[in-house]
């Protein structure tokens, strides 16, 4: 396992247009779904990121938190996963979506166990298919430069990338700790309810 420094990415700067609200401002057990996933993230690794879009920034769950804010447009996740690579290209990057309500410390510490130096990304294969998660997966240090290349290909699909490259893969320590919260109907059987607190 390396010693590089490990720095948490909460990918908060998705449009969350199947869910028609805003997933992180959601509440999972009296507080935000971002704060939920931060606070997991807080206590595992050095320092927590949210990434976010520009027009989000100034938002005032968001501005809670110390942000990278997206540096490229219509990429979905894989914007704030380079922004990030750019930003601190010297730390290895633990990614989780923000949309994750069952993540829990134990599978982030797995996860962190288990990381690899000789490999650029370190992931749970799905429970459902048996690829790899790229949204709850260790970016290292020295992996933007495979980024790029797929991104300049074309290719900018986190999971793609990751199925494509030398990647680490673990079975995950829970079934359920990746279930993502997407559509209204996912919300009905989560753990997850409306803010009725959040007014914009």
């Amino acid at each position: 396992m390396t010693n590089r420094p490990v720095y948490g990415l909460i990918l908060a700067g998705g449009k969350s247009r199947r869910m028609g609200q805003d997933k992180a401002l959601l509440s999972n057990n009296g507080q935000s779904q971002l704060a939920h996933v931060a606070g997991v993230l807080d206590a595992c690794v050095e320092k927590v990121f949210v990434s976010t879009r520009a027009d989000q920034a100034h938002d005032r769950e968001r501005a809670q938190y110390d942000q990278i804010i997206d540096r490229y447009d219509d990429l979905g996740p894989v914007a704030g996963i380079l922004s990030a690579l750019e930003t601190r290209p010297d730390v290895d990057w633990l990614v989780v979506a923000c949309d994750l309500p069952n993540i829990t410390e134990q599978t982030i510490q797995h996860l962190l166990q288990h990381r690899e130096g000789e490999q650029p990304f370190t992931a749970y294969t799905s429970s459902y298919d048996g690829l790899p998660e790229p949204l709850c997966a260790i970016y290292h240090a020295g992996c933007e430069a495979i980024v790029r290349r797929f991104v300049d290909e074309g290719a900018n699909c986190p999971r793609k990338i990751l199925i494509r490259s030398e990647t680490r893969l673990l079975d995950p320590t829970h079934p359920d700790a990746l279930d993502n919260v997407n559509t209204p109907q996912d919300l009905h059987n989560s753990v997850l309810k409306i803010n009725e607190n959040d007014h914009g």
